[in-house]
C-alpha cells in the first residue's frame, strides 16, 4: 500500500512517499502518513529527509516567494530552523541553507537562480494543494505586507509628493484668498420726509401759558 507521487518541473523532481491512514478511512490512492522524500535537482545532490525537513522548507520557501514577486527580497528563517532561504551575497541569485539536526555536520549551501527557485515554488505549491496529500502541514496562511514593508519599498520621492503637493495647495489656495478684494457692506437706508409733507412743530403743540 506504499504510494509514491512525484513531483516534476524543469530543473527538479519532488517524490513524496508515505501510506493512507488506514484508521481514517483514506482512500488506496491518498497519502495520509509522510515515511519521507526526495528532491532530486539538476547537476547538484539528491536532498532527502523526513515530514519535519519538508514542512520546514515549505515554511521558508513560499513566503520568501511572494515577498519577491512583491518586490520585497528579506531572508526567512534563522540559524535555529532546519531550513534557511534568503537573496545570495551580491545580490545574485538566492541561498538555500540545509542544517542538520547533528551539530558536527555544516549546512548544506545551494545557490539558485531565479528558474531554479521558480520551480522549486512550484512543486511545493503542488504538494500544498495536491488533494491526495492528506497529511496536515504546519504552513501560515498568506498575510499581507506590513506597513513598514509597503513604504519601505516605496521611493522617498513618491511618499512626499503627497503631502508636500497637498500643502502646495493649500497655501495658493490662502494667497489667492488673501488677494481678492473685500466685497463692499451695504449702507443702511435712512427714511426721509415726502416733499410738501407739513413738518412737526412741537412747540404747536404744547398748551399756552396765560399770564
Amino acid at each position: 500500500m506504499k504510494q509514491t507521487l512525484r513531483y516534476d518541473q524543469v530543473s527538479c523532481r519532488l517524490r513524496l512517499e508515505g501510506l493512507p491512514d488506514v484508521s481514517a478511512n483514506q482512500g488506496a490512492d491518498s497519502l495520509g502518513i509522510i515515511t519521507g522524500w526526495s528532491l532530486e535537482w539538476a547537476g547538484r545532490p539528491e536532498l532527502e529527509g523526513r515530514k519535519e525537513h519538508l514542512v520546514a522548507m515549505m515554511q521558508v520557501v513560499l513566503p520568501y516567494a511572494r515577498h519577491l514577486v512583491s518586490g520585497i527580497a528579506r531572508p526567512f528563517g534563522d540559524n535555529s530552523q532546519p531550513v534557511a532561504v534568503g537573496p545570495a551575497a551580491g545580490g545574485s541569485g538566492h541561498l538555500l541553507q540545509l542544517r542538520s539536526s547533528q551539530s558536527d555536520v555544516p549546512p548544506l549551501e545551494l545557490q539558485l537562480d531565479d528558474a531554479e527557485l521558480a520551480d522549486l515554488v512550484r512543486v511545493l505549491d503542488e504538494v500544498h494543494l495536491d488533494p491526495r496529500v492528506l497529511v496536515q502541514l504546519e504552513i501560515a496562511p498568506p498575510l499581507p505586507l506590513k506597513a513598514r514593508e509597503v513604504l519601505g519599498r516605496t521611493p522617498l520621492p513618491q511618499r512626499l509628493a503627497a503631502p508636500i503637493g497637498g500643502a502646495v495647495v493649500l497655501a495658493l489656495a490662502a494667497a489667492l484668498g488673501l488677494m481678492l478684494p473685500q466685497p463692499k457692506q451695504p449702507q443702511p437706508k435712512q427714511s426721509a420726509a415726502p416733499a410738501g409733507a407739513p413738518g412737526l412743530d412741537v412747540f404747536a403743540s404744547l398748551p399756552t401759558l396765560k399770564e
